[in-house]
């Protein structure tokens, strides 16, 4: 008789929220009473609406499905391809269009943030963005927020291009006035020398024709301090992690070349998509190699509080008024342009949470 040999363990309590059938999702954001938003970009899947509200367990498209369907006419009020949902905890919506279906270059016009009255279900306000901010290689990812600076705060987005600069892209929410911070540098550029390794194999683009090129993509993850003033973020492709003053990025007078000098480097966390921050300062971010969840405590130390075969792909990340850590798994690596043109993702995509007993950061 074979002997029983010793196997990986695997730790953290996992809760399935919903289960998705249909188009992949990347971003869940939960709001202060509760309600959970998703996104669908469109990446190829069959996407009916690229923004869902989960009532009583079904999608329902948000905040209709007359905003869901692209409009040419009205680029600025109609939803294109989202990538990220963001609520504020005072009753807003935030959705981050990229305008990039498929990875396109973005419709000119379209890419914008837009804020949705949770109150009225309605659109608010619409940020579009100026040539020169959103360029031709930009894929706008994630975002963040502070209203306790400016006279109506302001937000940070994260460009994670893939073949272009990457970036954090700042928004004064006053004027609208946005523009670019560490533009092209090396802590918001993919890691030249990291190779990604998901489920035992590495992770590469591999065409149809047979052809390779290394996965590359820049500033992703993004998170920011219970006080605002201090901003998170990490390339998708590395394993590090940086953070930044968020009034050095807002300072204009300081020249991108002076504002590395800013720059905090903190070391490696693992390879994130989605992080986020809790209103004790703890950083909480996926580790996509390993199937994995780590928090990144105040003084650096970093913990894994999940570890299990489920966490395929954990992308965005939300805290909930339950105290519980949500997060998309997505299974992003098994897409058919990794696997020359073959499809491995195994439906459904999950929505899971786990309690961590902390409230998310505060924005005022």
């Amino acid at each position: 008789m074979q002997p029983m040999l010793p196997f990986e363990k695997y730790f953290g309590k996992l809760e399935l929220v919903h289960a998705f059938y249909g188009a992949m999702p990347t971003g869940v954001s939960v709001s202060e009473t509760g309600r959970i938003f998703i996104c669908f970009p469109k990446w190829g899947d069959d996407v009916k609406f690229t923004v869902a509200e989960i009532v009583e367990d079904t999608l329902q498209p948000y905040p209709n499905l007359e905003t869901n369907l692209v409009n040419p006419g009205n680029l600025t009020m109609s939803f294109i391809s989202v990538q990220s949902v963001v609520a504020d905890g005072m009753g807003t919506l935030w959705v981050l269009d990229t305008a990039a279906p498929n990875f396109s270059e973005p419709i000119l016009g379209g890419a914008k943030l837009v804020a949705v009255d949770l109150e009225t279900n309605t659109i608010r306000s619409v940020y579009t963005f100026s040539e020169d901010v959103v360029l031709p290689t930009t894929y706008l990812n994630d975002v963040r927020f502070d209203f306790r600076v400016g006279n109506a705060g302001y937000a940070y987005i994260t460009d994670s291009s893939s073949r272009g600069p990457g970036a954090i892209i700042v928004i004064d929410l006053e004027t609208g006035n946005a523009f670019r911070r560490l533009n092209g540098a090396n802590p918001t550029s993919p890691d030249p020398y990291f190779i990604p390794k998901v489920e035992g194999k590495i992770l590469m683009n591999r065409n149809k024709d047979g052809s390779t090129f290394p996965f590359r993509l820049a500033s992703d993850g993004i998170a920011i301090s219970p006080d605002g003033k201090v901003l998170f973020f990490c390339p998708l492709t590395s394993r590090q992690l940086f953070s930044i003053s968020t009034e050095a990025l807002r300072d204009r007078t300081i020249p991108d070349a002076e504002l590395m000098h800013h720059v905090k480097y903190w070391g490696e966390k693992g390879a994130s998509d989605g992080m986020i921050t809790d209103a004790k300062g703890i950083v909480y971010a996926g580790d996509y190699e390993n199937n994995s969840i780590r928090r990144i405590l105040p003084n650096g130390t970093i913990e894994t509080i999940a570890h299990d075969p489920r966490i395929l792909w954990p992308d965005t990340f939300s805290i909930g008024p339950d105290r519980y850590l949500y997060f998309i798994v997505n299974q992003l690596h098994r897409q058919a342009r990794f696997h020359y043109g073959v499809d491995l993702r195994q439906k459904p995509y999950g929505l899971l949470r786990m309690k961590i007993d902390e409230f998310s950061a505060p924005t005022l």
